[in-house]
Order: C-alpha cells, then structure tokens, then sequence
C-alpha cells in the first residue's frame, strides 16, 4: 500500500488537533496548510517537533500564490515571499512548497515569461535543498489545466521544479487524463486528490464547499490514480478536501473516513484487501425499545402475522418471525429518549462471515465488544457512522448459529398476511456523517450505489442514497437534511424504518385492519394527482384509495407501498409490493408520506 497523506485544511480545531487525528487514524503525513500554521500559536520548530513525536512527516507547504507571469515589479515581491517561506519550511523540516496557477487580475499571459520565473523561484528552492510542485488552478488565470502546467514545467527545465497534480482541478474540467500516464514520473513531485459530486456551478464555488474523499463523489478517482500511477509517481498518495460539514466535524471521526477513502480507493486499483464477500440478505433487524413503544411494536407486528417464537438466553431481547422476515425486540437499550424506539443493529447474510467481518477490520471499522454467554454464537459486530451495530452471520436450522441462542416459545406464525421478508432498511443519517455512511457502507459491505437524488420535504431538502449488493438481495436506503439549522422544524432524530416485502398487499392490508391497526392515512389530494399524471387501470387506482398505499413504477415494474403509524416518535413499518421487478425505493412519494405522519402526530397530540 502506497504511502497515505492529508491536507489540514480536511480537518476541523486547531492545527494541533488536526494533526493528532490524522496521527490516530494511522496516516503517513500530512500537508501544512499555511492558514492552519498562521493560526497556530506554536512556532515551526514546534510543530515540527509534535510531527515527529506522532511519527508523521511534513511531506508539503502550500499553498503559495500568484507567484508566475508576474510585472517586474510584483515578482520582486514575490521572490521575498518565496524566501521567507522557505525559512519557514526549513523550520517545519519540510522539502516541497505547492506553487498553484496564478489568478491575481495582473498576471501576464506569457508562458515563456511564467517558465523564467519559476526556474528562478526553483533555484531558491533547490539553494536549500527544496523543490517546487506547480498546480494548475482549475480556475487559474492563465494556465488552468495540467496540459498547460505541464508545457511550462518542461520549458523551464529545472530539476527541483516539478508537478502538482490535483484531481479536482484535473477532473472538474475534464475527462480527458490519460495522458498523464505518458509524462516521466519524476516530474510529478506531488498527487492530491479529492472527490465531489458532478454538479452544475462556478468551479471555485464547487471546489471551496463541495469536496469530498475519494469514492464519497462521482468523479472517475479510481482511473485518475492509476493513471499517475502508471506515470511512475511514487509519492504519497495525499488528500486536499475542502468541504463545510467537514471543517465542523469532529477530526478524528473525519480523518478515520479520509483514510477509509484512501485504504478503498487502493484496494479498488489493486485489489489489496480481502474481497468482500457475497450478500444473500438481512439477517434480522434489531430495535431497541422501552415500555411504551416496545407493547406498540408487539401489537405491530402481530397484526401483520408475525409470532414472537423465541427468547434469548441471557438478554432481554425477543425473536419475531414471519417467513424470511425476522426482527428483534430488544428492551434492553440503554439511553433510548422516553416513548422511542431505535433500529439499533442488523444482521447480514454474509457468505463467509468471518472474511467480511476481517474485510470491515481491514477498513477501520473495528468489531464491537459483545457480552457473550456460554453455548451463544459468537457473532462479530462493527459500528455504522451512525452508531448502528452490524452483524455478519450465515443462518442455519432452528437451534444453531444465531438462532441458537433464542429458547423457543412455542409460538408459530399466522399464514397468509403476505409477508416475506425484510426488503431493506431505511436509515436517517446525522447531517454531519452521510457521506461517511455512503463509503462505509460500500467499501466495507461491498455494495455499490443504487438510487440516488433530492427532494422537498414539508421542512427541508432531503438527501438519499441507495446501496444494495449485485443481486439486490441486501438494501439500504439512507436520507440526511442537506441543511439542518434552527429548532422550529418538528425534526425526528434520525427517523428510520423497516420495509417488509410481501407478496399480496391487500391481504396484508387487510390483516392489520383485522387486527384494529389502521394505515398511516394518505390525503385525497395525492390521489388526485396521481391520476391525473398517469393513467392507472380504474381497478389499480380503487384498490389504492382503498388500502391507502402510495404508488410509484420505474422502466421494470411498479411498487405499491403502505405505511404504519408511528411506535414511539421514531420507528415505523413500511409495507411493499414490487410487481414485474420494480427497482427502485419510491422516494418520490416520501414528502407526502413525512406529511401525513406530521398530521398524525399533531392529530395524537390533540387528543392526548
């Protein structure tokens, strides 16, 4: 594995705390942002010193600006900078300074004068042993692509002068990067990367708030790399990232998610770690609940056929089956808020369990202590970004592996309420951990990116992602605000939920309102529209008004989906029908169905 760095700039506190959390999270290096040492109340020698007692190296200074195609009388000011931050970096115990395009409105568009004057800057450098890495700036003046960055490099021909490359300011212009496999390896001094999603903005606006780490964005990082790669570049593979929500968040969280990204990003060249292995589906679901939301969730379920058919050995946790489908009660939960309840772990069917669960470990997600009894399966567990728990297992007959562990209560399940099993799960991220959870969920799971999008919900833009594995047998669908401030909105603290398959919605329908268990209301107005953009069979559109479902369809088939009340302020069910191998998750219907379970809530407050 190639040697990993990170910017400062990627990282929130003060420069100290930065370079402790790139230190724990196992990094080789870091880059001083120069902003971040300003700032600092310790000097160089200092800093340098705390470096190497974490056993980091300083692999670059930067940035430092507007230095090429100066007039004559600015470049005298500019070769006075450039001394004193080589004191500077002498100081650190660093060799390399960043040198980035110029965008200062004076700058001379004149490659031969911009060549001169770096070979000058260069020979500073190299007086103390020191080199330069020149960056094009994808917004640069002048020169704002690697081709051109490049041209002025070769002209110079100065060997302490080399090659910034940047993957942000190569990619946000272009597609178009082969070519640097061509260039001589030594002349690439330095690799910064960075990901972010493709969107539709002033390049400087994207670059400054919208990064993120490798595979978190939709930029071809993967091919990008091994292009520099096969140029003959043997540095270190470094990030440079400037995002908001990072530059809030606790650093050593997002230092250990920056080098999640690097460690994924490799095993996605070369293949470096244990292969993820095969998904055939969720386990069990696990909620956590207490006195008033854990009865609501047992009357749940059993209106909807399932049957509490074993106990746990040692823990106050509950087996519920119906088909495939399983869900543990577990009212053992500490620090749950009054009347809630949490999806606080699932299970996956994993094909060798202990080879994901060694996978997990090799990306920094470290297994759970477990409290174990004797004669119970010994089931490994890492923590989501979000806290939850999950399990790798293979289940096998009733009283071996993890079933083992449940004494049977001599309950079975009702037949015929239609449902199958667990669809997938949906997962409510904390705004500041989505994009962690994204890249955690697929490069220790192995899955890969399914549907995702925004919409409008009745207090906010909403985020989503789906994840799934190939044979779309293990879902996930995550959600986030994409801005979370003030307290009027009536948030729910990360909202979740299951959805169960079944194969006959309106039988499962009518199961629950058998049992005294109504459908999350839904307003006419929905099915107004709903008719009025796509001509439903007159029956399919009945049926809906009928049972209450909400609709959606893709290229492959429709979905209809229904929905249960609240258990508690936080959990509930979904119900779901795929017809002729619909894919997709129904997001489009989620701002009428956070609406109609708001309307519930004030009609419950109401009439309490």
């Amino acid at each position: 594995m190639a040697r990993t760095s990170i910017a400062t700039v990627c990282l929130s506190g003060a420069l100290e705390d930065r370079l402790d959390a790139a230190a724990a999270a196992g990094f080789d290096a870091v880059e001083i942002f120069e902003n971040d040492l300003i700032a600092s109340d310790r000097s160089p020698a200092d800093i340098r010193r705390r470096v190497a007692d974490l056993g980091l190296s300083i692999d670059l200074y930067q940035p430092f600006r507007d230095a090429e195609g100066a007039p004559p009388d600015r470049f005298a000011t500019v070769l006075r900078r450039m001394r004193a931050k080589l004191d500077v970096m002498e100081r650190l115990g660093t060799e390399t300074i960043l040198v980035c395009s110029s965008v200062a409105p004076d700058t001379v568009d004149d490659d031969a004068l911009a060549a001169e004057q770096l070979r000058r800057l260069a020979e500073l450098a190299a007086e103390r042993g020191m080199r330069i890495a020149y960056e094009a700036l994808a917004w640069g003046r002048h020169v704002s692509t690697w081709q051109h960055s490049w041209e002025i490099v070769r002209r110079a021909a100065h060997p302490a002068l080399g090659l910034c490359l940047d993957s942000f300011h190569v990619l946000s212009r272009t597609d178009d990067y082969a070519a640097i496999a061509e260039l001589p390896g030594d002349r690439i001094f330095f690799l910064q990367l960075a990901d972010a999603p493709r969107l539709h903005m002033d390049v400087l606006q994207w670059s400054r708030h919208h990064r993120l780490f490798p595979l978190q964005g939709g930029l071809d990082l993967a091919g990008f790399t091994r292009a520099v790669l096969a140029a003959g570049y043997t540095g270190p593979l470094s990030l440079e990232v400037f995002n908001d929500v990072f530059r809030q968040a606790d650093p050593r969280r997002t230092a250990i998610d920056a080098r999640r990204s690097l460690i994924a990003l490799q095993d996605g060249i070369e293949a470096a770690l244990t292969p993820a292995p095969g998904l055939s589906g969720i386990a069990f679901a696990e909620i956590g609940v207490d006195g008033q939301s854990g009865p609501a969730l047992e009357q749940l379920l059993r209106a909807l056929g399932f049957a509490h058919t074993g106990q746990h050995r040692s823990k106050p946790v509950q087996l519920w089956e119906q088909q495939r489908a399983r869900i543990l009660l577990n009212s053992g939960t500490v620090h749950l808020p009054e009347a809630s309840a949490a999806i606080r772990a699932f299970a996956l069917e994993s094909d060798r369990p202990e080879q994901s669960a060694r996978r997990a470990g090799q990306l920094l997600a470290q297994p759970l202590p477990r409290r174990r009894g004797q004669r119970e399966a010994d089931l490994t567990a890492v923590a989501a970004p979000d806290g939850t728990e999950v399990f790798f297992c293979r289940t096998e007959q009733a009283g071996t592996g993890w079933l083992g562990d449940f004494l049977p209560t001599g309950e079975s399940p009702a037949p015929g309420t239609g449902i199958t099993a667990i669809d997938h799960l949906s997962l409510a991220q904390p705004f500041d951990r989505f994009d962690e959870a994204a890249l955690f969920y697929r490069s220790v799971l192995g899955l890969t990116g399914d549907e995702a999008g925004e919409f409008a919900a009745p207090f906010g833009l909403v985020r989503t992602l789906a994840v799934r594995d190939p044979d779309r047998r293990v879902r996930l669908a995550l959600s986030v605000p994409v801005l979370r401030r003030g307290d009027w909105a009536p948030a729910i603290t990360h909202p979740q939920h299951i959805t169960l398959a079944s194969d006959d919605l309106a039988r499962t329908a009518a199961a629950l309102l058998d049992a005294g268990v109504s459908p999350l209301p839904i307003p006419d107005n929905y099915y107004d529209d709903l008719e009025a953009r796509i001509e439903l069979p007159a029956d399919l559109a009945r049926t809906l008004r009928t049972l209450g479902a909400m609709y959606d369809r893709d290229e492959y088939g429709h979905y209809l989906q229904l929905f249960t009340p609240m258990a508690g302020t936080r959990v509930f069910v979904e119900i779901v029908q795929r017809v002729s191998g619909y894919r997709g998750y129904g997001f489009a219907n989620e701002p009428v169905r956070m609406a109609a379970h708001r309307y519930q809530r004030l009609r419950a407050e109401v009439t309490a």
